[in-house]
C-alpha cells in the first residue's frame, strides 16, 4: 500500500513538473500562412504574433530568436491583468520593440488595470494601439490595411466600424483578441486573415478535451483564422495538452 502511494504521489509530482514546463515555454511557432488573394508586392511579409502574456515576462531568448525575422510585432490582448506591476510590462514592450515596430488590440484582461496608464506608456514607447479602427502600414514594395477590433468578450468591440476605412480589394488582416468575433466577417468584407487568442486553447486539457479547442490555423469559408494557444496563463500557471506559443507568420501566396 505505502508503495502504492509514492507511486501515486512520484506521478503527481512528475505531472505537475510537466504541467509547468508547458506553462512557461519559449516556444516560436514559425508557421507559413498560404492565401490565395495574398498580393505579390507583399512578397516575404512576416509577422510575429503574440497573444495572452498576463502575468509572464517576454524573455530576451526568445526576442533573439526572432531578431531580424519579422517585419513588426502585433499584440492579441491581454498584455498584462489585474495585479501585474507596470514596470513588468514596460520590460516586456521593450524586449518586444527589438524586433520592430509594436501594434496592440485591447483583450478583456486589459480592461482590469489603470488603463489611462497603459495608454501612457504606449504613448511614450511608441506603441500603436488601434482600437475599433483600421490603419495602412507600408511595408517592402506596398501598404496593407491592419485592423484591429476591440475585445468582443466585453461588448466593446465595434466590427462595422473597424472596417469603414479598409477595401476589399487590398490585403486586409484583422487582429482581435477574441475569436468568436469572425462569426461577424463577411466574405464579401474582404477579410484575408484574422488573428485572434483569448482562449488559451484550453489552457488545460484532458484527455484531449478542453473548455476551448486547441489553438489552430484553419480556413473558414470568410476567411483564415489564427487562434494562438497564448504566452502565459490565468488563474493557475499550469498548462496541458495546449502549451505556450508564440508565432512567426510568413504569408506567402498560395
Amino acid at each position: 500500500m505505502l508503495e502504492l502511494g509514492a507511486f501515486i504521489v512520484a506521478g503527481g509530482v512528475l505531472l505537475l513538473s510537466f504541467m509547468l514546463y508547458e506553462a512557461h515555454r519559449d516556444v516560436v511557432k514559425i508557421q507559413k500562412v498560404k492565401l490565395h488573394d495574398f498580393p505579390d508586392h507583399l512578397k516575404g511579409l512576416s509577422i510575429f504574433f503574440i497573444s495572452d502574456i498576463h502575468k509572464r515576462r517576454v524573455s530576451k531568448e526568445l526576442m533573439e530568436e526572432v531578431k531580424g525575422k519579422a517585419d513588426l510585432v502585433i499584440i492579441g490582448g491581454d498584455l498584462l491583468e489585474k495585479g501585474v506591476p507596470f514596470s513588468r510590462v514596460e520590460e516586456n514592450l521593450d524586449n518586444l520593440l527589438q524586433i520592430g515596430n509594436v501594434y496592440f488590440v485591447w483583450g478583456n484582461n486589459d480592461y482590469e488595470s489603470n488603463t489611462d496608464r497603459l495608454r501612457q506608456i504606449f504613448k511614450e514607447k511608441g506603441i500603436i494601439e488601434i482600437v475599433n479602427d483600421c490603419t495602412r502600414i507600408a511595408v517592402h514594395n506596398g501598404m496593407f490595411n491592419l485592423i484591429g477590433v476591440d475585445d468582443d468578450s466585453t461588448q466593446r468591440a465595434c466590427y462595422p466600424s473597424s472596417i469603414e476605412k479598409a477595401s476589399p480589394d487590398e490585403f486586409n488582416l484583422l487582429v482581435t483578441h477574441d475569436p468568436g468575433l469572425v462569426k461577424q466577417v463577411r466574405k464579401e468584407d474582404g477579410i484575408d486573415l484574422v488573428l485572434s487568442g483569448h482562449t488559451h486553447g484550453g489552457q488545460i486539457r484532458l484527455f484531449g478535451w478542453g473548455l476551448y479547442k486547441k489553438g489552430r490555423l484553419e480556413k473558414l469559408p470568410q476567411t483564415t483564422l489564427l487562434v494562438s494557444n497564448g504566452y502565459g496563463t490565468t488563474a493557475l500557471p499550469l498548462r496541458l495538452g495546449a502549451p505556450a506559443e508564440t508565432h512567426l507568420l510568413i504569408i506567402e501566396k498560395e
